[in-house]
């Protein structure tokens, strides 16, 4: 009843102001003519904005600003791809491209520094590729590409392939903790400096 009430006292009211509306402009009162209104605004860089969908560069830095809160979920900067996680982080993460499920990896190529992440067999499937040993915080670079177009890229580069390079050397020495809920704990370490080989050489060595 109450609801009733209100509208019937809305439609009223509409009615009401309608009726005002044209008394106003029968009277000789020029009717009211809003200014346009025109909003732009430049796009947010703060976030990894790529070149084009099927083929570019993520730096590091971009990598670094995207939050994660597992290690496979770094290709998620690959636009179209994402990385779930069905189990623990045992287990590596099933990928999905473009909506085609690339189950633990079979149709998608992951080489990290040249080495090639996907296991020609595997329990799980031909492909599988586990990037847990990945450390996301040395990646300096990272390249991708969609479709069967490289045969460079090798069998496993159906779907598309990613290549991911770390730093030949760091800045600074870093050291990490992270702590979370549900037992979530992880450290890390990392520093670069000069070994001095037999022949005299400097190296670079982490």
């Amino acid at each position: 009843m109450n609801i009733i009430l209100y509208v019937c006292l809305f439609l009223i009211v509409s009615f009401w102001l309608a009726g005002a509306a044209r008394a106003q402009v029968s009277d000789g009162g020029s009717p009211v003519v809003l200014p346009e209104v025109s909003v732009a605004a430049p796009a947010d860089g703060a976030f990894f904005a790529p070149d084009t969908a099927s083929q570019g560069v993520v730096t590091g830095k971009e990598i670094e600003e995207q939050p994660r809160s597992r290690v496979g979920e770094v290709l998620e900067v690959v636009p179209g791809l994402i990385a779930t996680q069905h189990s623990g982080e045992g287990k590596a993460n099933q990928y999905f491209l473009r909506g085609f499920n690339l189950d633990h990896g079979t149709d998608i190529d992951i080489t990290l520094d040249d080495m090639p992440v996907n296991m020609r067999t595997h329990a799980h499937g031909q492909g599988y590729a586990d990037l847990n040993f990945m450390i996301p915080e040395l990646i300096s670079i990272l390249h991708y590409s969609k479709g069967p177009y490289f045969p460079d890229l090798g069998d496993f580069d159906t779907a598309g392939a990613v290549q991911i390079n770390y730093v030949n050397s760091l800045p600074h020495d870093l050291a990490l903790a992270t702590a979370g809920t549900l037992g979530y704990y992880r450290g890390l370490g990392a520093m670069s400096g000069l070994l001095i080989s037999a022949d005299g050489l400097s190296l670079t060595g982490g």
